[in-house]
């Protein structure tokens, strides 16, 4: 029987402003399985980074329920919230957001030694996955050395460092040209796939959410499965 790794139910996330009220995300409800690559599509302002932000407990719902894991995300403090993202998540987003002083394996190796692994350990980690990211002649280079798909390689690999159940990457091959944007997309999926983690990844990139065990589109706050092909 599969395991369920995210359950939302009856998430609703409603905006008030200046006696206004915009809901965003309305009764939506999803189980996702654990190892599946999920993809999510819809048009700008549907609520596709919304509803990521709220897994990735940077925005909290206005009702409903959301667990990922052993995470009850309504239930946790900011103490267990920093714990929650710390291990459980790898975020990848549009923009790569490198420390700019520091070298690509010190990016990449930073999020571990925040969390508490000794720093040989981090660092030995952080090479091998900049090795799996072809970037093992890139290791000492500052991200302005880099180029735009280059740093978006070690963000992916930054994602991974602290060994999480699930990654979720809001358009991560939004800033980049076609061809970079496919090798990223590539990228992404294959290195979820070889250390066997769970992917929730919102896109505008039709042949990108095509690469999805599922795709969802969000329709009037709601997620919908898209069958066939991607329009």
């Amino acid at each position: 029987m599969s395991e369920i790794i995210v359950r939302v139910a009856s998430l609703e996330k409603t905006y008030k402003s200046e006696g206004e009220t915009l809901t965003i995300l309305k009764d939506l409800s999803v189980d996702i399985e654990k190892g599946k690559k999920i993809t999510i599509v819809g048009e700008s302002g549907s609520g596709k980074s919304t509803f990521l932000n709220i897994i990735g407990g940077l925005d909290k719902a206005t009702s409903g329920e959301v667990i990922c894991g052993s995470f009850n995300l309504s239930k946790l403090d900011e103490s267990s919230l920093s714990k929650y993202r710390t291990h459980f998540l790898g975020l990848i987003f549009q923009f790569h957001y490198l420390l700019k002083d520091f070298t690509a394996l010190e990016n990449v190796a930073l999020p571990a030694i925040m969390a508490g692994v000794p720093k040989k350990t981090a660092m030995e980690r952080a090479k091998k996955l900049l090795c799996d990211v072809a970037l093992e002649d890139r290791l000492s280079h500052l991200p302005s050395k880099l180029s735009g798909g280059e740093r978006q390689r070690v963000a992916v690999a930054r994602a991974l460092i602290n060994n999480p159940e699930l990654i979720l990457a809001d358009e991560p091959t939004g800033n980049l040209d076609p061809q970079n944007a496919a090798m990223i997309g590539d990228l992404l999926f294959s290195m979820t796939e070889k250390y066997q983690k769970t992917l929730l990844l919102v896109t505008h990139d039709r042949n990108l959410a095509q690469k999805g065990d599922i795709c969802y589109s969000i329709k009037n706050g709601a997620l919908e499965e898209v069958k066939g092909e991607i329009k």
